[in-house]
């Protein structure tokens, strides 16, 4: 005999919310916890803010202001150097993942560490969220879980659309799976809630769904420049892949001896930099880990999520010449999609609105997993039901009747 499309679906999308749920509801949650990530770390490095210099002062050389840091911190390794237009706003200097140290950009003096409470959190949800909580080389397995289960559930947010569509259209049955009701029993509760949350939520847990794939699989990143009619670009061996894997810095953390950082003709290429994008609100340097290799900068007019406001500049560390430029206007299609994909996966790309849609989505997707596995224990566990008895297989009408 042969099954009617509407139930092979439901018992696939049954099926994978069982295997994928559990990984699936710890990316909501920390996904959560992430939503924040950056206002809540600003909002506690607060206190480094100071009042803004008369103007026309100068700022300190770069130079300078990551000696002094390195003055207070012997043996330190800086990775990165941020500034910002805002001329209260304190030159921020990271020493690893591990620790950022505040910089007066015109005083030269060391303000203190960043709130090492609030990056800690973020740090373990991170984990969670990517790799499981897994540490070395286990990461991989983690890796491997989060970005299996996220295809698990870009399968459940794409039935489950097509699962909430009414058999029979009215104004009632639309309205049971559009909107809360109050005083349902138990199984009818969690049914109404988990299409109601599943329908307003569809489209925002879509794109951070496909954004999570895309991020996660190399194929899914390929894919996105073929369908923008390009061939995608070689990667690099040794590059950042898996799933939402966070690379290990080049020259950093290696088996191999380190040459030691040299900050010398930093000055010169900061200005460069600087001139490059006059109207920079951020501007950042990836210290380079060896004494002539190029030096990368990002620059960017606009807040971080904004790909269309950020350009990436790569200067010869000896001749000052431009290496490359890709301001966001040089980049092909499917480079611009791509970026675009993972500032949406944050909710990034649409600023402080966008990050809540996106939290609230993570929220929805917490309570899609834990009402559906209510749903799924009262299936196949029902109270008084007789040994043997039958488990209905029709379970969606039936439901929609019983509202």
């Amino acid at each position: 005999m042969k099954l009617p499309l509407r139930r092979v679906i439901f018992w696939l999308h049954l099926a994978a919310g069982l295997l994928g749920g559990s990984v699936v509801l710890i990316m909501s949650v920390t996904g959560v916890l992430l939503m924040y990530e950056r206002q809540i770390t600003e909002w506690a490095d607060r206190g480094y803010r100071s009042a803004p210099p008369p103007p026309d002062t100068a700022r300190l050389p770069v130079e300078t202001l990551v000696g002094n840091v390195l003055a207070a911190r012997p043996g330190a390794e800086p990775t990165s150097v941020l500034a910002q237009s805002d001329p209260a706003a304190p030159v921020a200097v990271s020493l690893g993942r591990e620790s950022t140290v505040y910089v007066n950009p015109y005083t030269g003096q060391v303000l203190g560490e960043g709130s090492q409470g609030a990056r800690k959190v973020f740090r373990v949800a991170t984990d969670w969220h990517r790799w499981l909580g897994a540490e070395g080389e286990s990461r991989d397995r983690g890796k491997a879980i989060t970005g299996a289960s996220n295809l698990a559930f870009l399968f459940l947010v794409v039935s489950g659309f097509y699962l909430w569509v009414p058999r029979r259209w009215s104004r009632l049955q639309v309205r049971n799976v559009t909107w809360f009701r109050r005083g349902l029993p138990g199984k009818a509760r969690d049914f109404n809630w988990h299409n109601v949350i599943g329908v307003w939520m569809a489209v925002p847990l879509f794109l951070v769904v496909i954004s999570a794939t895309v991020i996660s699989y190399p194929w899914a990143g390929d894919l996105v420049y073929r369908l923008a009619g390009e061939e995608p670009p070689q990667r690099r061996e040794g590059g950042r892949g898996g799933p939402g894997g966070r690379g290990v810095e080049p020259g950093r953390g290696g088996g191999e001896a380190e040459e030691a950082v040299t900050l010398d003709g930093l000055d010169e290429l900061w200005a460069a930099a600087e001139r490059q994008v006059p109207g920079w609100q951020t501007l950042s340097l990836r210290v380079p880990d060896s004494a002539d290799g190029p030096v990368s900068f990002t620059l960017s007019r606009g807040h971080r999520g904004r790909p269309d406001l950020r350009a990436q500049l790569t200067l010869d560390r000896a001749s000052r010449e431009v290496v490359t430029w890709e301001p966001y206007a040089s980049q092909s299609r499917g480079r611009r999609l791509r970026t675009w994909l993972r500032w949406l996966h944050t909710g990034e790309a649409g600023g402080f609105l966008g990050q809540t849609l996106a939290g609230l989505a993570s929220a929805g997707a917490a309570v899609l997993v834990w009402t559906g596995f209510a749903l799924a224990w009262r299936r196949f566990f029902p109270r008084g039901r007789r040994a043997g008895a039958r488990i209905d297989l029709d379970p969606i009408s039936s439901l929609e009747e019983s509202l």
